[in-house]
């Protein structure tokens, strides 16, 4: 069994990460900053794939030479396409770690629903962009509200249902659970030495919260308070997916304690809907379509 010490697993157990490298999405704040931070405390080269490099320039000058930053917006596959066709040499693990959470109703550039565009289509097309040259391990993070979530396959991008946001967010989350173990299911298909794992980080402090425009950023600044754990803390199940030597494809890591909220990051399980072998198929060759990205197995 890959995992089975009770003690805590933190930062001090990520195993020595020198001559890797790593790219993380949405790395300068919250999760990404975090997992960048201890990467690079591992001894990672670590790109940042951010948005904003002027905040990217800022967080490598904190983090030394062992960082970069790369420009990346994932609500526009023309910036993805970019970005990928940037990067030299085998990359070791890519952490989908990038997201929006709850906003108001928007379109990326290529016209799809905002939080599904960032959350899932950016990443599932990045990751096709860059399967051929990663040589371990895509990391892809989920959330909690997955649970909640329901796969419309004739509406994803809410064209003709009304718009919720927290609808939305837990669509794009279901969505990227499944591509997880879908990716898993295509590697081992193909015989492939890569593997998939996903993560979720239980309730942690970051700035994901505070975006909905409306009366529950206050809601949300209180349980950030009074009910999240740290930034640092929610990595560690993203950190554990991303460095364990042995963990398994298909693993989804999250926090240990009561409800998955906080905790030592272990394996947990996912809903029903997340195993749907067929909605995983259907909805790959729809985010397939959608993106005009194939994966090179």
């Amino acid at each position: 069994m890959f995992w089975s010490s009770p003690a805590p697993w933190t930062t001090d157990d990520i195993p020595p990460q020198q001559g890797r490298t790593v790219i993380v999405t949405g790395a300068t704040s919250g999760l990404g900053l975090e997992t960048a931070r201890a990467l690079v405390r591992a001894g990672a080269r670590v790109v940042l794939a951010v948005r904003d490099t002027t905040k990217g320039d800022d967080v490598a000058g904190e983090l030394g030479g062992a960082a970069s930053v790369r420009r990346l917006d994932l609500a526009d596959l023309t910036s993805v396409r970019e970005f990928a066709a940037g990067v030299e040499g085998p990359v070791d693990v890519l952490v989908n770690n990038a997201g929006l959470m709850a906003v108001p109703q928007a379109r990326t550039a290529d016209g799809f629903e905002m939080q599904l565009g960032v959350n899932f289509l950016g990443h599932f097309a990045l990751t096709g962009l860059l399967v051929d040259r990663i040589t371990d391990r895509v990391v892809t993070l989920s959330s909690q509200m997955h649970r909640t979530g329901r796969i419309d396959l004739d509406d994803l991008n809410f064209e003709r249902r009304r718009y919720g946001r927290w609808t939305a967010y837990s669509q794009s989350k279901l969505a990227c659970l499944m591509f997880a173990y879908e990716l898993e299911h295509r590697f081992v298909a193909a015989g492939s030495r890569l593997r998939s794992v996903a993560a979720h980080p239980g309730y942690a402090s970051t700035q994901l919260q505070g975006r909905t425009e409306s009366f529950q950023d206050a809601v949300l600044r209180v349980a950030n308070r009074v009910v999240a754990q740290p930034a640092a803390a929610g990595a560690l199940p993203g950190l554990f997916a991303a460095t364990v030597p042995d963990v398994p494809g298909g693993t989804y890591i999250g926090p240990g304690g009561f409800g998955e909220v906080r905790g030592n990051p272990r394996p947990v399980g996912s809903s029903a809907a997340s195993h749907d072998r067929r909605m995983q198929r259907a909805l790959w060759e729809r985010a397939e379509e959608l993106t005009k990205v194939g994966f090179p197995m």
